[in-house]
């Protein structure tokens, strides 16, 4: 029952020159000290918390130096506090910031630029500000930085229908939030703010989405169906800030906030590849058994399950154990599995049964008959939400005893499909791909807060605070 994964770690170099530059740590404490929480982005673009954005033009000789200070600056003898249009470090980086001229965004324009920005280099994967537009005197700075000087929109698409309609009222944890949403019939996503029920706009795609999560409240990873390409779209930006390239087409995705990585399944190519968020890199291959779906990570972050599509048996994989892989069992028609309590709880869509499973001895404890059509289930401070589609209702199960404890009717005609989470809150949304309606349930009091409309249909929705543009 016991195996270890046959190839865990397929590491991928990383690219230390300025194609995959970072901002050191001495620039990073530097800033750190006057603005707190400043965002040094994985292209190496350095965002204050007002969303003030400064370019970093890595010098062609550097000096290792602990300290860090303000060799001169533009004004002169302004600080960092102030934000200077620029300043040219002691260990030769020099900090461009990206300001407002006439309407148009630009830097500063000098006509004898001094020699450690004449012969600095921007990062090579940096994504610039729509229409940025660089001075003739610093174009020795760009290299192979793609530079578009129209002021062009991105991947946006602007909604003409969305005027005059009527505003809805979110529940207060979804107040001033965005709703990012795959419809499954449309390549787009659309873009809905929560005080609204119909799209503001959407952002364009090439591909039919398969799976899509946010990171911190700043990107969308995003994988399609017949596309070995993962992009990484910039909510700041909206566009794209980076494509991640997969030998076979990537499927799931899960983001662990807390490690700062991402899980992305590959089914055909019988792996789960390991992503860095704060680089945007692939820093493993595990290699696993079967063809991976029904992808999930358990609550407290230690075991990812999955279910291989062949043959439908079960597999663990634990994370804090080396990636020791566990084979469960086999079970029919698999639609979703949900870990707590240190058992294991699998519903089977077609067979209207829940199966528990104690995962240290591996020993069948029960197998329940629930809502027809279960689809989904969350875990959650000891209790299990499982959704049934057939006749739109959430049971709760208390996992200690293994008994339904609640029932509640989400009293809709649609054909509910998805539990999400809502951050930061007790409240999980339930969400469905045939009908524009939402519900909003407390998982304290167990009661249905809300039921909204929404213009679209939901394959699959992401839930972000409301993301400003760059300054």
């Amino acid at each position: 029952m016991r195996k270890i994964l046959t190839a865990i770690c397929l590491c991928f170099m990383i690219c230390t020159t300025a194609f995959g530059a970072q901002v050191p740590e001495s620039v990073q404490n530097f800033v750190n000290k006057d603005f707190p929480n400043t965002n040094f982005r994985f292209d190496g673009a350095i965002i204050l918390p007002d969303n003030t954005m400064y370019l970093p033009v890595f010098p062609a000789k550097t000096q290792d130096l602990k300290e860090v200070s303000i060799k001169s600056s533009y004004p002169v003898n302004t600080t960092m506090k102030q934000k200077p249009d620029m300043i040219i470090l002691n260990n030769n980086y020099v900090l461009l910031k990206v300001i407002n001229t006439n309407g148009k965004k630009t830097v500063i324009n000098m006509a004898a630029p001094p020699e450690e920005l004449q012969t600095g280099l921007l990062p090579q994967d940096i994504l610039l500000p729509k229409g940025l537009v660089i001075p003739e005197s610093l174009k020795g700075i760009i290299g192979n930085v793609d530079v578009t000087v129209t002021q062009d929109t991105g991947l946006r698409i602007n909604n003409t229908r969305n005027k005059g309609k009527k505003a809805t009222t979110p529940v207060e944890p979804l107040n001033g939030k965005t709703f990012y949403i795959s419809t499954g019939t449309n390549k787009n996503i659309q873009v809905i703010q929560t005080n609204s029920k119909n799209p503001e706009y959407a952002l364009e795609q090439e591909h039919i989405i398969n799976d899509m999560k946010a990171y911190n409240n700043e990107f969308l990873l995003v994988t399609y169906f017949d596309s070995k390409i993962m992009n990484i779209i910039s909510l700041m930006d909206e566009k794209i800030i980076k494509q991640v390239n997969f030998d076979i087409c990537p499927e799931q995705i899960i983001i662990d906030t807390p490690k700062k990585i991402a899980y992305i399944t590959s089914g055909s190519n019988s792996s789960i590849y390991v992503l860095s968020l704060e680089t945007m890199t692939l820093k493993k291959q595990l290699k696993i058994n079967g063809m991976c779906e029904k992808f999930t990570l358990s609550e407290d972050g230690t075991k990812l399950f999955y279910v291989d599509r062949n043959t439908n048996d079960i597999w663990a994989i634990e994370l804090d154990n080396d990636f020791l892989l566990r084979n469960i069992g086999s079970f029919p028609n698999v639609s979703k599995i949900a870990y707590d309590n240190g058992k294991i709880y699998i519903i089977s869509r077609t067979k209207n049964r829940l199966a528990i499973v104690d995962y240290e001895t591996l020993g069948f404890l029960a197998e329940l008959e629930v809502c027809e059509k279960p689809v989904d289930l969350y875990a959650h401070n000891g209790e299990l939400f499982i959704l049934g589609a057939q006749d739109n209702i959430v049971e709760v199960l208390n996992t200690k005893d293994d008994i339904v404890t609640d029932k509640l009717f989400l009293n809709t005609n649609a054909f509910a499909t998805n539990i999400t989470p809502i951050e930061n809150s007790n409240l999980i949304m339930i969400t469905n791909a045939r009908s524009g309606l939402y519900s909003v349930i407390d998982t304290d009091t167990k009661e249905i807060v809300k039921t909204s409309p929404i213009d679209v249909p939901v394959r699959t929705i992401v839930i972000t605070n409301r993301v400003k543009t760059i300054k």
